[in-house]
């Protein structure tokens, strides 16, 4: 405190959670996952809500971080993105959604593999890195989780994609988060 500032400490801990295939079910096209694409295609992914209740019940803060490359590609409409976040926020026991809208071309430091949507949830909400989860189905969120510094653990769905980096954690289904996260 020589500067006379207050350091925050950080004492919060949290998940950060993938959207597509953590949150809500992928669309699986030739082994690669693409995210609904309208209302009727919108399904939770089975076990999320006990998962995340059971999650909640420990003391963690459970926010999305979502990579949505298809608006920057105009292939999404943002309006039908903003009703699936309202339906996650109203179903699911979400604090909030973080959303990079952008393609690999524009170097978002928020677009996964980078770790920008955590940093941010971490400044926001004052959460312990350290003591954090990143969960997610694809390389890109295993490599985000990784480099913020948190626990990882992989939703092995087996997609055609390989991994860049090593989760700390993988498991089947998010039903079996319970038992990887205490």
């Amino acid at each position: 405190m020589n500067s006379g500032t207050t350091e925050r400490k950080l004492s919060q801990k949290a998940i950060f959670l993938d959207r597509d295939g953590i949150i809500n079910q992928s669309l699986v096209r030739n082994g690669k996952p693409y995210p609904p694409s309208e209302m009727s295609e919108f399904q939770l992914v089975p076990g999320i809500q006990e998962a995340l209740k059971g999650l909640k019940a420990r003391g963690y803060l459970l926010l999305v971080v979502t990579n949505q490359p298809d608006v920057a590609r105009g292939t999404a409409n943002l309006a039908t993105i903003e009703a699936f976040h309202e339906r996650i926020l109203s179903d699911l026991p979400i604090q909030k959604i973080y959303v990079c809208a952008h393609d690999d071309k524009d170097g978002c430091p928020c677009r996964k593999p980078r770790p920008g949507l955590l940093l941010k949830g971490a400044e926001e909400f004052g959460i312990d890195l350290t003591q954090s989860y990143m969960v997610g189905d694809r390389w890109r969120d295993v490599d985000a989780g990784n480099a913020a510094g948190c626990t990882t653990v992989f939703v092995n769905y087996d997609y055609e994609e390989s991994l860049k980096t090593m989760p700390t954690h993988t498991v089947q289904n998010v039903r079996e988060l319970l038992s990887v996260i205490k």
